[in-house]
C-alpha cells in the first residue's frame, strides 16, 4: 500500500489525474437489470475543469459516485494517477477518497450539530491532522471562501450560501487532487450560485487542483475547460 501511496503523489501539473475507460454501472431492480452507465471514458488533467452535463436520469451521479470511489463499476477501469481502483480493497479506497479526493454536493450536507469550523476540522482529524493544525487550516479554508466571520455558528444559523461556501470549505480541508461537485449550486437561487460557483472555481484554480463538476446550467458549464456529455448512461 505504502508504494502505491508514494507513486499516487508524484504527479506534475498537467498529467492525467483521473482515466475512465469504458465504463459501466448495472443495478438490479425488481429482478431485471438496470443499466445506468453503458459506457465511453474520459481523461481528467491536474488543474483542469470539467464541467458533465446531460438530461436527468442519464447517469451523471452515478458516474461521480464511481470516480469517487464511493461505489464500483460493474465493468471497466477508473485510473486514479494511472493506479487501476478495481485492484484496491475497501481500505485502500476509503484512504484514497479521503487524501486525494473532495466533494461538493447539492445540498451542503453539514453536520447541524457542529459548527462551521468544526465541519471543517473533522475531515483533517480523520485523516490524522493534529487538532491545532487542522483549527489554523480549517480558518484558513473558512477565511478564503469569505465565511470566517461564521467559523463558530452552527449551519442552522447560516444562509443558504454560507452553508455551501463553508461546504466548498469542508471540500478542501484535506487539500486533494480532484473536486467532483454534483450540482454544487443547485439548491441556490442564480445570485447566489454564481457567486458560490466563481468562488469554488477560483479556489481550485489557485490550488492547482481539477474538477469534475454535474450541472444543468450550461452559464455554469461554460466556465468550464471543457464539457463532457453523457446520454442514455454513454459518455461522449
Amino acid at each position: 500500500m505504502a508504494n502505491i501511496l508514494n507513486s499516487l503523489s508524484k504527479v506534475s501539473k498537467g498529467d492525467i489525474v483521473l482515466s475512465v475507460r469504458d465504463i459501466k454501472k448495472t443495478f438490479m431492480e425488481g429482478g431485471q437489470p438496470l443499466h445506468i452507465l453503458r459506457g465511453g471514458g474520459f481523461d481528467l488533467h491536474r488543474g483542469e475543469i470539467i464541467a458533465l452535463v446531460g438530461p436527468s436520469g442519464s447517469g451523471k451521479s452515478t458516474l461521480l459516485q464511481c470516480v469517487g470511489l464511493l461505489d464500483k463499476p460493474t465493468s471497466g477501469s477508473i485510473l486514479l494517477d494511472g493506479t487501476p481502483v478495481q485492484k484496491m480493497d475497501d481500505e485502500m479506497r476509503t484512504m484514497m477518497r479521503r487524501r486525494k479526493i473532495g466533494f461538493v454536493y447539492q445540498r451542503h450536507n453539514l453536520l447541524s450539530d457542529f459548527t462551521a469550523i468544526e465541519n471543517v476540522v473533522l475531515p483533517m482529524l480523520s485523516n490524522g491532522v493534529d487538532e491545532q493544525t487542522a483549527n489554523v487550516r480549517a480558518l484558513k479554508l473558512l477565511k478564503a471562501a469569505n465565511v470566517a466571520h461564521r467559523a463558530s455558528h452552527l449551519p442552522g444559523e447560516m444562509s443558504g450560501g454560507e452553508q455551501q461556501r463553508t461546504a466548498v470549505a469542508r471540500a478542501l480541508a484535506n487539500n486533494p487532487e480532484i473536486l467532483l461537485a454534483d450540482e454544487p449550486t443547485g439548491s441556490l437561487d442564480p445570485a447566489h450560485a454564481t457567486t458560490v460557483f466563481d468562488l469554488l472555481v477560483d479556489l481550485v484554480r489557485k490550488n492547482k487542483m481539477a474538477m469534475l463538476f454535474v450541472t444543468h446550467d450550461m452559464n455554469l458549464a461554460a466556465k468550464a475547460d471543457r464539457k463532457i456529455t453523457i446520454n442514455c448512461g454513454i459518455i461522449e
